[in-house]
């Protein structure tokens, strides 16, 4: 009798974070191909099955069983208070490399300057476990913390097009943002706890920062028996190391250039970082060397002109798909 397929039950968060983590896939080898109607998409990989689930109830299908291994918040993983393996720390969010914060914000105009003063008051969040533990560390006994899916708890009088442009705020981490000041304070609320990368939408619609709640990224989760299987285990192991490599190289560039010798001992090779050092071989004709580098995006605009100056030629700058460390 043929032993069944050995088959690794992945999730892959559907809404804010999933075209990050699709385009992350598909830098790191995996080509997953979603249907607008499916929560099962076709991976090129025959030992994944691919499931698609909010981020927010991620951990606790991996936690149940039903899922082997995912990605989701480590927000959500706090919220649900999910028992599980956290792989690894995975730096990414919607718009960028970084980690996201949590923040408790109010009107402009709101008297609140710090957590303490909203004794008494009412808070609309979608993070409202973790939320009712920082006011309870903070001493704050008589607050009143509600749910609310993103930015669905907005003021009625509100006009219709913003009402429509809410409408689709549950998959949506940051969707609360679109919350401006008198939706805040049409509703009782006195202030909001809601996930941002920079701020400044927040600010754009007149809600000030009183203090983060928390602070959180993506992590890499797996059920605690599926760790324990070996195959799965190094299977989960293997798509971290490969998901870690393409986030090192989302913000790098690989840079070639020919440098004569003389040049290079006196001008260029000051002028380059690399993780270690610089790939450096002879050219067929002599008294040049053939350089090779890995360099940050942001630095390779300052430092090509500066290269050009110094005698470099032949300089090709290409995209990266991982650097594995």
């Amino acid at each position: 009798m043929t032993p069944a397929p050995k088959v690794l039950k992945l999730g892959i968060p559907k809404g804010s974070l999933e075209k990050a983590t699709l385009d992350l896939m598909a830098r790191a080898g995996y080509e997953i191909q979603v249907s607008d109607r499916s929560y099962e998409p076709r991976i090129d990989d025959p030992e994944i099955e691919i499931v698609m689930l909010r981020a927010q109830e991620m951990s606790r299908y991996v936690e149940l069983g039903a899922l082997d291994a995912g990605l989701t918040g480590q927000d959500w993983i706090a919220e649900n208070a999910s028992k599980v393996h956290v792989v690894t720390d995975l730096i990414y969010a919607k718009a960028s490399m970084a980690r996201v914060r949590w923040v408790l914000a109010v009107p402009e105009g709101s008297r609140v300057k710090k957590p303490e003063d909203l004794e008494g008051g009412r808070i609309v969040t979608e993070l409202v476990k973790v939320t009712e533990k920082y006011f309870r560390e903070k001493g704050v006994k008589n607050v009143q913390v509600d749910f609310s899916w993103g930015a669905t708890e907005i003021k009625p009088a509100l006009e219709q097009e913003s009402a429509t442009k809410i409408d689709g705020a549950f998959d949506k981490l940051a969707e609360a943002e679109e919350l401006d000041a008198d939706a805040v304070k049409a509703r009782g609320v006195d202030a909001i706890v809601d996930v941002t990368e920079t701020g400044s939408s927040l600010r754009a619609h007149r809600l000030r920062i009183v203090d983060t709640v928390m602070t959180s990224n993506t992590q890499f989760i797996a059920n605690k028996t599926a760790w324990k299987d070996p195959w799965k285990r190094a299977k989960v192991e293997n798509l971290a190391m490969l998901i870690q490599g393409a986030i090192n190289a989302k913000e790098m560039v690989g840079l070639k250039m020919n440098v004569p010798k003389d040049v290079w001992e006196k001008k260029v090779r000051d002028l380059l970082p690399s993780e270690r050092s610089p790939t450096i071989s002879g050219l067929a004709e002599s008294g040049w060397y053939a350089v090779e580098v890995i360099l940050p995006v942001a630095r390779e605009r300052e430092l090509i002109p500066q290269l050009k100056r110094a005698g470099a030629t032949g300089i090709i700058v290409y995209p990266l798909n991982k650097v594995v460390h």
